[in-house]
């Protein structure tokens, strides 16, 4: 399915667009998913939607089978790519959860602004973004996901997501088409 159309205030959440997240082997190279992630936010700051840039800091207290943790970062770690572009109207989130909703006040920001829609893209994909996606779902939101804008460190982890979760929790589109949207709306 192709996305079909954008809420009159959508918003745009960017996930773990980040330095250290960057470094990592990934299924699609994060200099190209950023770029990607740029053009989107740039979109939106020209009709003046709210563009979220979240990172991650931590993780859940909880243990796990694999036990990697995300905490004791290098400096620099948690900064967003310049690619980003961030400004000073953007909002900031950082996470210590996979979804950006948990223990945030990111829910209430977007809602007070009127944002009914939110379009995702981001790494991981069946982390951070398919975390967040089904978050924002379950609050209510309409959730787009721009699938070319996205990666993850698990390949079969980020087809299942593209391919079976995703279309359960919104529509899926390119970035192209996005930001086509996006300006016929405007037009």
């Amino acid at each position: 399915m192709t996305i079909s159309a954008l809420d009159p205030t959508p918003a745009l959440i960017v996930i773990d667009i980040q330095k250290g997240i960057a470094a990592l082997p990934t299924e699609h190279p994060v200099s190209r998913i950023a770029r990607r992630a740029g053009a989107l936010a740039a979109a939106f700051r020209r009709y003046h939607l709210p563009v979220v840039l979240v990172n991650v800091a931590g993780t859940a207290p909880g243990r796990t089978e694999q036990g990697r943790r995300l905490d004791g970062f290098p400096a620099g770690w948690t900064d967003l790519l310049p690619e980003l572009d961030q400004q000073p109207q953007d909002l900031l989130v950082t996470k210590r959860t996979w979804g950006a909703f948990t223990h945030t006040d990111l829910a209430e920001r977007l809602k007070a602004l009127g944002v009914t829609q939110v379009v995702m893209c981001g790494v991981s994909t069946s982390i951070g973004v398919e975390s967040t996606a089904r978050q924002a779902y379950e609050i209510g939101f309409h959730v787009a996901l721009a699938v070319d804008a996205m990666t993850d460190t698990n390949p079969r982890a980020h087809a299942n997501s593209l391919e079976a979760i995703f279309p359960r929790l919104g529509e899926t589109g390119s970035t192209e088409e996005i930001i086509a949207l996006l300006d016929a709306a405007r037009a």
